[in-house]
């Protein structure tokens, strides 16, 4: 059995994006601008960030594009509301199933950075390190900009080995935020 398949999907289902699978949504407010949120039958499947909603429902399509998606209904506003509250104060934690996919090194990835405290950041050299490939800096960037879980895999606590801001996939302010929210410096 292949990396993949032990995490839910073949490398079929992975190339065809979600087939046979639906996929429930929603989009809530916060401080941060719109949160689109998306679950599997597993989990979590995407938080996403943004300042237009609709932009983000084309994140969501792109990401499953063979995937029914589904417009919440009143039962699905209370994981919204979940993880609206998490991004609000991320020092609750988040106590949510999530559904991750990824490559094995991608998810050895992320579970490196859910595993930096809130409040305080690491270099992708450092993250490299932890996750026992000290080389492997750039795949270590490229990792953080697959992930479709903002907040929740909190891949703004990476920054730039000399300490600065590096780039992030819903934008530099965003994460100097979230880095404030949580009291990183």
């Amino acid at each position: 059995m292949n990396s993949l398949t032990m995490l839910g999907m073949t490398p079929s289902d992975v190339r065809k994006r979600g087939p046979k699978e639906e996929i429930r949504f929603a989009i809530g407010k916060a401080t941060l601008g719109s949160i689109l949120v998306a679950s599997s039958t597993k989990g979590v499947a995407a938080i996403l960030l943004g300042d237009d909603p609709d932009a983000l429902v084309r994140d969501l399509q792109d990401r499953f594009r063979k995937a029914t998606l589904i417009g919440a209904d009143a039962d699905y506003a209370a994981i919204v509301a979940t993880v609206v509250g998490f991004a609000e104060g991320p020092r609750m934690g988040l106590d949510l199933p999530l559904d991750l996919r990824g490559t094995a090194f991608q998810q050895q990835v992320w579970q490196a950075l859910r595993d930096i405290p809130a409040g305080q950041t690491l270099s992708y050299r450092d993250v490299a390190e932890r996750i026992g490939a000290p080389s492997a800096t750039r795949a270590v960037a490229g990792a953080c900009a697959a992930n479709a879980l903002a907040i929740a895999v909190p891949c703004h606590r990476v920054i730039r080995n000399d300490g600065a801001l590096s780039d992030y996939a819903w934008g530099v302010e965003r994460k100097r935020r979230l880095l404030a929210r949580e009291g990183a410096a």
